[in-house]
């Protein structure tokens, strides 16, 4: 075994332990997937930074640029650090209050089981492929660092991922998020800086970057892209994961509204300031391999060229403690929504036992099946950007009506929902539009809005 493998072992191993001590302390359901709500400013700031800095930002943003140029950063850092400020800015503090546990609680208050229950069936999906996306980003760098084959490198990624999430749930992931978010900004602004360093500083480096990939409004004409999907695209983080269940649980999660609110809004700007740096690695990766064909392993191979041994683990660490954190928010969100909106209510007389039991049960379920998806696309940004345009959209827009507003109903929600489902997937898949996330929220709108009408008619 190398000594980078054996360091980034042991770095994991770390976090596996780390996990083990935390779970003595999970006595209920509530400890296990809020932490016992009692996270405080530093983990709750971290905590919210970390879920959502993970392999799209790191990985999959630069070798997208790599790609693409700057005019590929629509979701990262931009996209996801503004889907971060407005749930500080606008939400976190009406969701704190509501004292919700899952979004389809919400829903539960507002339109009823029935609701409820379609909710959480609508998140699920979403919370899976985003789990899968972040496997494939662990794997990726396991076969970067070891020349593992990457099927086998994606097997010890899934392993890896389950047990760790099995063990610890949200506040062991609280805990590791703020040791590895501070490991994550120093690995990648050493990183930078050493490309730099090596190019002969900041004017040279500024020379070898591409004159059109600094082109923030340049179409990508191979693709056939145009306009309407460059807006989707950008709307794609905001309405896709702002009311998702990742960033929701981090929110209810924190000892007071306050706390909510002030950390939601820390995490954004950390995350748009930290996620210009593998932006900058994205713009100079062609200096290094001008012929790489995989360009998702640009990040972690100029890692391993140009740092240090000390330096390759703790940053190399780091990320795959980004991404343990990542999907283990995702497996834990599947289980929240499968056993407290959907298992819990048909089993009443559960003890708190055989409900921490059942969670972890299904962080198992839901691993096997994230690790299924993880093969299904070659692109960790493809998966990322289905997983927040998949159901998302409709769950915001019924979210903001259930927060600002008393009009409509049990029928109102089932009926908008559920239209907005079957329009994105027609949109997707058959009519094959430039904006099924548009679409989408046109949808719900639209239904749920001639819903109150009839309402108001009927009465």
């Amino acid at each position: 075994m190398s000594l980078e493998l054996a360091g980034i072992s042991l770095y994991v191993l770390s976090m596996l332990v780390l996990g083990y001590v935390v779970s003595k302390r999970i006595k209920s359901d509530s400890d296990y997937f809020l932490a016992g709500r009692s996270l405080g400013p530093f983990l709750a700031t971290f905590s919210i930074f970390a879920t959502w800095f993970g392999a799209e930002t790191c990985i999959g943003t630069a070798g997208k640029v790599m790609r693409s140029g700057i005019s590929g950063t629509h979701a990262d850092p931009f996209g996801y650090a503004l889907c971060i400020l407005l749930m500080g800015y606008i939400f976190a503090r009406l969701i704190w209050k509501k004292q919700i546990t899952t979004v389809p609680d919400l829903f539960r208050e507002r339109y009823g089981v029935k609701a409820e229950r379609l909710a959480a069936i609508i998140l699920i999906p979403s919370s899976l492929v985003w789990g899968g996306a972040q496997i494939r980003a662990f794997g990726q760098i396991i076969h970067t660092t070891t020349d593992a084959h990457v099927t086998l490198a994606i097997t010890i990624a899934a392993a890896v991922v389950i047990i760790y999430t099995i063990s610890g749930g949200l506040l062991a992931d609280a805990y590791t998020d703020l040791i590895q978010g501070f490991a994550l900004i120093v690995g990648l602004v050493v990183l930078f800086v050493a490309i730099v360093w090596d190019l002969g500083g900041v004017s040279a480096a500024w020379s070898q970057v591409k004159p059109e990939s600094l082109n923030f409004l340049k179409l990508n004409p191979d693709e056939g892209e145009n306009w309407w999907q460059r807006f989707e695209l950008w709307l794609v983080p905001i309405l896709g994961s702002l009311m998702s269940q990742e960033i929701v649980s981090r929110v209810a999660a924190s000892r007071s509204e306050t706390v909510a609110a002030e950390s939601a809004k820390r995490a954004g700007w950390i995350y748009l300031c930290v996620g210009i740096f593998p932006v900058g690695v994205g713009l100079l990766g062609h200096v290094y391999h001008p012929e790489l064909a995989d360009t998702d392993g640009i990040l972690p191979l100029l890692a391993r060229e140009h740092l240090n041994l000390f330096f390759y683990i703790i940053f190399v660490g780091a990320l795959v403690s980004a991404i343990l954190s990542t999907v283990d928010s995702t497996l834990l969100a599947v289980s929240a929504l499968a056993t407290h909106n959907l298992i819990y209510p048909t089993l009443p007389n559960l003890s708190e036992k055989k409900k921490i039991f059942l969670a972890r049960t299904f962080v198992f379920l839901s691993g096997l099946v994230a690790y299924g998806i993880a093969f299904t696309s070659d692109s960790v940004t493809g998966l990322v950007e289905t997983a927040s345009s998949l159901g998302g959209p409709s769950i915001l827009v019924m979210s903001c009506f259930a927060l600002f507003t008393k009009t409509g109903n049990s029928w109102s929600a089932i009926c908008a929902m559920s239209a907005s489902i079957v329009a994105w997937f027609l949109g997707h898949f058959v009519w094959q539009v430039d904006a099924p996330v548009l679409l989408t929220v046109a949808t719900c709108l639209s239904v749920y809005l001639l819903s109150l009408l009839w309402i108001k008619k009927e009465s």
